[in-house]
């Protein structure tokens, strides 16, 4: 028996009990009790929860973090990407140009797919610290991250992660790059450079840190686009959570 039909039989007993001296009619009553049946809301399946936000959006940065980091982690995922080739920091174009002039471009050739092989090879270990940042923070804002931009939850992540993920990504880094010898590339590089009679000013820029600055930045590249595709493309929403949380948008 639905809410509708015991609200009625509630309401004729009542009346039949009390001989019907109340001024109501029956009608009155019957109507009073459908509108009364009608109001009454059962909460919906699909009704939106802070808690189901929060592991939306964790979910969804985890899937994000997850590809983003299986394509960068590739052969040629930073240095066959122009979008996010590691190439000399600012601070050596100048050290580039002078050592391709005088016959020594495949030093800095070897220097910098070193760098990019580094990041690459970084890569691989790095999702699981992504995963660790995203499964320990604590969303209190997500409506808000929910309702933003395409890469709201990204920026949010990266606001709140960056620093903790570049001092555990740095020595991944660095052990990254000692095994395909960028540092041996870098400093041989820039001590061909420095011996140079026209070098005025000597260069010894933190190549560690400089790449795991490239490599955060190259992975958030494509954690911006993952988010981005769960937010815009329904067929992007790969479970029932991502699909209940990013349809309210």
């Amino acid at each position: 028996m639905n809410i509708i039909t015991k609200a009625i039989v509630a309401t004729t007993l009542s009346l039949t009990i009390t001989g019907g001296t109340q001024a109501q009619t029956l009608r009155d009553y019957v109507n009073d009790a459908r509108k009364a049946a009608t109001d009454y809301k059962k909460p919906k399946s699909n009704d939106l929860t802070n808690a189901d936000i929060t592991a939306g959006l964790k979910q969804a940065l985890q899937i994000g973090a997850q590809n983003a980091t299986s394509k960068v982690s590739v052969i040629n995922g930073f240095f066959g990407n122009a979008l996010i080739k590691i190439l000399m920091p600012p601070e050596a174009v100048k050290v580039e140009k002078t050592l391709r002039s005088i016959g020594m471009g495949a030093q800095v050739d070897k220097a910098i797919l070193a760098m990019n092989r580094g990041a690459e090879d970084a890569s691989k270990k790095a999702v699981q610290i992504f995963i660790n940042a995203i499964t320990s923070m604590s969303i209190s804002d997500g409506m808000s991250i929910l309702k933003g931009g395409n890469n709201a939850a990204t920026n949010y992540l990266k606001s709140k992660t960056t620093a903790q993920l570049t001092a555990s990504f740095r020595p991944i880094v660095e052990e990254s790059l000692d095994k395909v010898s960028a540092t041996k590339y870098w400093t041989e590089v820039f001590t061909i450079y420095n011996r140079l009679p026209t070098t005025n000013t000597k260069i010894n820029p933190d190549l560690t840190g400089y790449v795991t600055e490239r490599a955060l930045s190259g992975v958030f590249v494509y954690v911006a686009d993952e988010e981005s595709k769960i937010r815009l493309n329904p067929a992007a929403r790969v479970t029932d959570l991502l699909k209940k949380v990013f349809g309210h948008q």
